[in-house]
Order: structure tokens, then C-alpha cells, then sequence
């Protein structure tokens, strides 16, 4: 049986998986409504990689005897002034994903619950790539000036990605 303290913050941690999930889809909305459809779809991605994450949260906490408490998503932004604004909000966002994480890992540690510290280890690794992808991609439209034909290259290469499931 997992400790309510632990419980709690995965479900906090559920429900901020849940606002990331609608944060990208949002982006990518607004990407669409700007005609850059590769950097929405770059988006759309994200979505369905934090709808996954929720879900493996969700998952592992009914697994281990806990209970899943839903609770309201706040409404995520709807505008940016510009891509660069838009990249730099994912790069802000990813990294405080990434201070809950270690706070979740920090508890399970405190709280000597091995299992979720082993579990949470996934979700580190993948943070490390999310916030170097991130960075990558943002240096990158900087360095076109997030306009003209580079923009358009990097929204080109954008309309590629795809969301693979990991392998359990």
C-alpha cells in the first residue's frame, strides 16, 4: 500500500500531466491558427506524450493500491506574440515539470518507498531529453530569428515528429 503522502503528490503530479496535456494542445492550436502546421503538430506530439505520462502515473497508482483523484485542470494560455514566445513558455513549463519530479522523487525517498523512487526514475531520464529537446529546438529558432525561410525549414522538420509509445 503506497503512504497518503505519496499518494497525494502523484496525484497532483497526475493532474499536472493532465494541464501539460492541454497546455500543447493549446499551443498547437494556435500554431495551426498561424499556419505553422509543422510546429503544431511538433505540439500535438507533446499532447498525446503527456496524455501517456498521466496515464502511467494513473496506472502505477491504482496498481499500488492508492486512489485516483481527478481534479480541474486550470485553462492554459491561448496566445503568444511570437514562436520564439511559444518555446520559451515550453522551456519554463518543462522545467518546472522537472522541480515536481525531483520533489516527487525526494518524497518517495523520505518517505522510503523504493518502488515509486524506481518508478519516478523514468520520468527524470525523460525530462532530461524533454528540456534538451527543447532547448535545441529554441536555440535553433533563434538563430533564424524565428522568421523567414529558416522558420519555415524548422517548421518543415517539425511536421515529422511523431509520438511513439516507449516500451514498457
Amino acid at each position: 500500500m503506497i503512504s497518503k503522502k505519496i499518494e497525494n503528490a502523484l496525484n497532483d503530479q497526475i493532474n499536472a500531466e493532465f494541464y501539460s496535456a492541454y497546455l500543447y494542445l493549446s499551443m498547437s492550436a494556435y500554431l495551426n491558427d498561424i499556419s505553422l502546421t509543422g510546429f503544431a503538430n511538433w505540439m500535438r506530439a507533446q499532447y498525446e506524450e503527456e496524455m501517456f505520462h498521466a496515464m502511467k502515473m494513473y496506472d502505477y497508482l491504482l496498481e499500488r493500491g492508492g486512489n485516483v483523484l481527478l481534479n480541474t485542470i486550470k485553462e492554459p494560455k491561448h496566445s503568444w506574440e511570437n514562436i520564439i514566445d511559444i518555446f520559451e513558455d515550453v522551456l519554463e513549463h518543462e522545467q518546472e515539470v522537472t522541480a515536481s519530479i525531483n520533489n516527487l522523487v525526494s518524497l518517495a525517498i523520505d518517505e522510503k518507498d523504493h518502488a515509486t523512487v524506481n518508478f519516478l526514475q523514468w520520468f527524470v531520464d525523460e525530462q532530461v531529453e524533454e528540456e534538451a529537446s527543447v532547448e535545441e529546438l529554441l536555440a535553433q529558432l533563434k538563430l533564424v530569428g524565428g522568421n523567414g525561410s529558416g522558420l519555415f525549414m524548422l517548421d518543415r522538420e517539425a511536421a515529422q515528429r511523431k509520438f511513439v509509445k516507449p516500451a514498457e
